[in-house]
């Protein structure tokens, strides 16, 4: 049994990497240093070389502002190169594992959103991980999709380290007060992706598609940045914004909360509350 994870030096693929020791499975974990995945000579040879039962996708371009005006490269990492994965692990027999995200959605919601809604994303990300989403479903029956959203960890750079690191530095930070949406802890969602492959390995739970996960309730970017603060207990003055007051390149949903009863239900996962998985991602985290 061997697990292939591209973006493996990325949050979610270093999470992934903490638990690989705790399953009876091969691992291999590439990122650009290892596998160029706008090569596509060059992942043909991987998986002409290798043999997987299942790739999990990890990889995205995920400069939200900035891929607004470097549209090709993020279309080329956020779909070009997932259609590429999708058709060779359709050729080569193994199962994909798809993450994308809320951003494929405008926000013009006033409930959890579920599967079924219709997509119509505001940035070029977005719309770029929807192109993603579109390829893997057109080549594959027995994918699995999963949208997430506002991700952290211990690795890389997210917002839980640059608000950490502003409160403890700064006298007063502004943040947006009117785009509501749940943190999720890459740590939960790895052990969701398991929780997926060894079910479908095991072949005791198996209904390949499109799922939500992020951890239970809904904040807004404010309330995130308080939760933070607080928990270090920075004197940092963090005064609330509306989106207006603050101009990005990308728009952002106003509204972006999963409904997650699907993925409870089918795989019967319980879901940390966000408060529970952030007090416990900051508390390793040293500033």
């Amino acid at each position: 049994m061997r697990l292939l994870v591209t973006g493996g030096n990325g949050q979610l693929g270093s999470e992934l990497k903490l638990l690989s020791g705790n399953y009876p499975f091969e691992f291999v974990f590439v990122d650009l240093e290892d596998l160029d995945l706008l090569d596509n000579q060059a992942v043909s040879n991987f998986f002409n070389r290798n043999s997987f039962n299942y790739v999990i996708n990890c990889a995205a371009y995920t400069a939200v502002d900035k891929a607004e005006d470097d549209k090709d490269i993020c279309r080329k990492v956020n779909a070009g190169a997932v259609r590429l994965l999708a058709q060779l692990s359709k050729q080569h027999n193994a199962r994909l594992i798809h993450i994308s995200t809320d951003y494929i959605f405008d926000g013009e919601f006033n409930q959890p959103i579920d599967e079924s809604a219709a997509p119509n994303p505001l940035s070029v990300y977005g719309a770029t991980k929807l192109e993603g989403e579109k390829y893997v479903l057109e080549e594959l029956s027995n994918a699995y999709i999963i949208r997430t959203s506002w991700v952290y960890s211990t690795f890389g750079k997210n917002f839980v380290k640059t608000i950490g690191g502003l409160a403890k530095t700064r006298p007063e930070l502004t943040i947006v007060s009117d785009q509501y949406g749940t943190p999720t802890y890459a740590r939960d969602l790895a052990v969701v992706i398991m929780t997926i492959v060894t079910s479908t390995y095991e072949k005791k739970v198996d209904q390949p598609g499109v799922y939500h996960y992020s951890n239970e309730g809904a904040i807004t970017w404010y309330d995130f940045a308080m939760f933070i603060k607080d928990h270090y207990g920075f004197d940092c003055k963090i005064r609330p914004i509306k989106t207006f007051e603050y101009k990005t390149a990308a728009a952002r949903p106003k509204f972006s909360v999963l409904d997650k009863t699907k993925i409870k239900k089918t795989f019967g996962i319980d879901v940390p509350h966000w408060s529970h998985s952030l007090e416990e991602c900051l508390n390793k985290i040293e500033l």
